[in-house]
């Protein structure tokens, strides 16, 4: 089997053209070729900023661009029908499709009503602000423009636990209702996460477990997808998604691979939630995003033999998605910390070509960001994907020993012709590494495909081979003999 490799294949500041979709469709064929298998879309319902909106100020999640609501039919993505062909079209050239799911919040409710509520400490969530008052919440979701059709549930002020607006008194604060209180089982910042943003769901209500698992499988049942993104699963209970995602599993008899966003740079936290959650989902590997960020700061001043120290790839590598840079990293985003594009060939290198982890490349960095004048890296990262799907395969040998050049080996395997590569990667100074690469390529020449060193190297008897790099720069050596030979 050829690698594992996801796309993310949307950033924040994409045309409001109504026309990813189709983009999508059209480039099922090349990303295939590329060896990309999956790719994760953004989310397909209807937001409260209706063609607007990035998709995560959730209105109608049974909406995916078919209903005249927020003073439109198509999402910014394009409508319904355009995202089923899509889906059919990645389908069928092999590559699976992950939906981003947000069930945290919701946003631009239909009606609003009175509700006692308190209002807390916004750093604090478990410190009241002066006496309970009734407050006006926007939690009344009852959605006209789609007449009942799908699911006749409509949401109100007890499927909710709290508000960031009170309506009457036109105030904003963090408001818990009577009665609630903070759903347990998430992060502990600010005392209790469980608030983010919206009218913030009560996971701990039994209809809101039902409907939102019958929605699941509507989807599911709606677009045929392969798996799912969960945003913030920090702001929600742990319990809620071990349940739900075995629930969903069971009643479809579908797979679904999974892989959830909790942004914490502590790996202890993330092993914490996995255990919680029963391994039900894989998660995104923040503290190795943020080594790579710290990494590109320093500027030759970080030591690489601690890039993988404190991340998910390195102690739990089957649940670890590994990443770059995302739509919520890049500038101008709440969690900006864009990785410097000096470093971003060696940190791609880092997640694409080796065993450990399933690496997930950045649309942003594929394609470019107009938004923010940063250009496409299409270039380099076809190179470095190709090497993914072609060459990085069999037994690895790492030399992550020194602190400015680090290098590995992969020996190949004989269901990849011509696989087995050798990686150096230099945060400063060039130099040379001897690296062991199989006795097998003994007398065999390689060449460094990125262009750092002109000229061949010869393994030896031993199966070993000096391989060298440029000054901050990444080198990746393969089978190259000379012509004629």
């Amino acid at each position: 089997m050829d690698n594992g490799l996801m796309m993310q294949y949307f950033e924040w500041y994409l045309k409001n053209n109504c026309d990813l979709w189709n983009t999508v469709k059209k480039d099922a064929a090349k990303l295939k070729t590329l060896g990309v298998t999956s790719l994760w879309l953004p989310p397909a319902y209807k937001g409260a900023a209706g063609k607007d909106d990035v998709g995560y100020s959730v209105y109608d999640l049974y909406d995916l661009g078919e209903f005249d609501q927020k003073g439109t039919v198509a999402t910014k993505y394009g409508t319904k029908k355009d995202y089923i062909a899509a889906i059919k079209e990645l389908q069928k050239n092999g590559i699976n499709v992950y939906a981003d799911i947000v069930l945290n919040h919701k946003f631009g409710a239909d009606g609003v009503e009175e509700v006692t509520a308190q209002e807390f400490n916004e750093n604090n969530r478990y410190q009241m602000i002066g006496e309970g008052k009734v407050i006006g919440a926007w939690t009344k979701f009852t959605f006209p423009g789609r007449k009942n059709k799908y699911s006749k549930f409509k949401w109100n002020w007890t499927h909710f636990d709290g508000i960031d607006w009170d309506q009457d008194a036109k105030q904003s604060g963090i408001y818990k209702f009577e009665g609630k209180e903070w759903n347990g089982e998430v992060d502990t910042e600010l005392g209790n996460y469980d608030y983010l943003m919206g009218a913030d769901i009560d996971f701990s209500n039994h209809e809101v477990y039902e409907e939102l698992v019958n929605w699941a499988e509507w989807y599911i049942d709606q677009t045929n997808i392969d798996g799912f993104r969960l945003d913030a699963v920090k702001h929600i209970p742990s319990s809620f998604y071990r349940d739900f995602l075995f629930k969903v599993r069971e009643d479809t008899g579908r797979e679904l691979f999974t892989v959830g966003e909790y942004w914490s740079r502590d790996v202890n936290v993330l092993k914490h939630y996995l255990d919680d959650i029963k391994q039900e989902a894989s998660l995104f590997d923040v503290p190795l995003h943020f080594n790579f960020y710290d990494c590109s700061k320093a500027h030759g001043a970080y030591d690489l033999r601690r890039i993988f120290d404190g991340t998910l790839v390195k102690d739990e590598p089957i649940k670890a998605v590994t990443f770059v840079d995302n739509h919520d990293t890049q500038p101008g985003q709440a969690l900006e910390s864009f990785v410097e594009d000096w470093f971003k060939p060696m940190a791609y290198a880092l997640i694409l070509l080796r065993r450990e982890g399933y690496p997930c490349v950045f649309y942003g960095d594929y394609k470019g960001i107009p938004h923010d004048k940063i250009k496409s890296r299409k270039q380099l990262m076809d190179k470095l994907m190709k090497l993914r799907k072609t060459k990085a395969y069999g037994e690895q040998h790492d030399y992550i020993d020194d602190p400015d050049v680090i290098g590995w080996t992969r020996e190949g395997d004989a269901e990849h012709k011509d696989s087995g590569l050798a990686v150096v990667i230099s945060d400063g100074a060039g130099g040379t590494k001897r690296m062991y690469i199989g006795k097998q390529f003994a007398g065999a020449h390689f060449s460094d495909i990125m262009g750092n060193a002109k000229y061949n190297i010869k393994i030896d008897d031993d199966g070993c081979g000096n391989f060298y790099v440029n000054r901050g720069s990444v080198a990746v050596w393969v089978r190259k003999e000379p012509a004629g030979k």
